[in-house]
């Protein structure tokens, strides 16, 4: 069995041990680990299938599990390029995030920094998503472009609307965008990953033999990635935009006017450096289905009353 696979499958984790997990896979070291060591790691997991995140007393082992779960797709056991590890969404998505919500008269201005975001969220949907169905690589550039495209579209629209309608109210100009930010963010998921939910992803057994292909188990694991990504997305633009509320009232501002983007952008990383290990340990990386609600054919296949699959990040 694949070790990543095993190892999500035996570690039954809470949110709280998968928190903790996500907070050492998220390690910025994670980005720089050479292919050989990688690779050593692999084999010490793959020649010793007893090997649990629990050995503490082996250090050795950990470091393994560590290297291989922020590096390896659990799917077809290839290696994550490194600017799509998990390790790389936070410094990359942060100033995107806090680029995406700054205030300009002028739309073209906003054009760059949200295709830069929803493109870079598109091309990590993709490739962190589910890889168990066939797909050809042509298919994932053309719907990688459609989706970056359309997102970026929608995503601007809350900017074409104070640029265009000239909005008043306080309220309604804060919260549209963060608002659209996070809706944009979760279809951004459903669209990339699509194909999950058409095509059907592996469902296995506890023991991790294959048993068929489920778009149920796509279209949930879809859904709650999705969903996380909304979270996300949603509290990270809305925390600043408070705090920066706020602080406009504040001598310090008066004083000191260009402190505000200091606030808010230090304000933004800090927030997502919380959120994005809480959004990733909402869902458990391999999720569980009964195999009641899955396919006619699937149930037909099987004794098992619980099945598996990854859900991807």
């Amino acid at each position: 069995m694949e070790p990543n696979v095993r190892f999500w499958i035996t570690e039954r984790q809470s949110f709280i041990q998968r928190f903790l997990q996500w907070t050492e896979l998220l390690d910025p070291t994670n980005l720089v680990i050479s292919i050989e060591k990688i690779e050593k790691s692999r084999q010490l997991l793959l020649t010793n299938e007893d090997a649990s995140v629990r050995d503490l007393e082996d250090q050795q082992v950990q470091e393994a599990w560590k290297r291989s779960l922020s590096t390896v797709h659990p799917d077809n056991s290839t290696l994550i390029p490194v600017p799509f590890r998990p390790a790389a969404f936070l410094p990359f998505t942060a100033p995107m995030v806090f680029l995406s919500l700054v205030s300009v008269k002028s739309l073209k201005s906003m054009i760059l920094p949200q295709f830069s975001f929803y493109t870079y969220n598109t091309a990590f949907n993709i490739i962190n998503g589910n890889a168990s169905y066939n797909r050809h690589l042509y298919e994932s550039i053309l719907l990688g472009a459609g989706v970056s495209a359309s997102t970026t579209f929608f995503g601007l629209c809350s900017h074409l609307f104070q640029v265009k309608l000239q909005l008043k109210n306080i309220l309604v100009r804060k919260t549209l965008p963060v608002i659209i930010l996070a809706q944009v963010s979760g279809l951004n998921v459903v669209a990339s990953r699509s194909f999950e939910s058409t095509r059907g992803i592996e469902v296995m057994d506890k023991e991790g033999n294959v048993v068929g292909f489920s778009r149920r188990a796509g279209t949930k694991a879809v859904k709650d990635t999705a969903t996380s990504r909304v979270m996300l997305f949603g509290t990270s633009a809305l925390i600043p935009e408070v705090f920066s509320y706020f602080f406009k009232r504040t001598q310090l501002f008066l004083r000191y006017p260009w402190s505000l983007w200091t606030l808010k952008l230090s304000c933004t990383v800090l927030v997502m450096g919380l959120m994005v290990p809480v959004s990733f340990s909402i869902f458990p990386q391999t999720g569980r289905i009964q195999c009641s609600k899955l396919e006619k054919e699937i149930q037909s296949a099987t004794e098992e009353t619980e099945l598996f699959y990854n859900r991807g990040v």
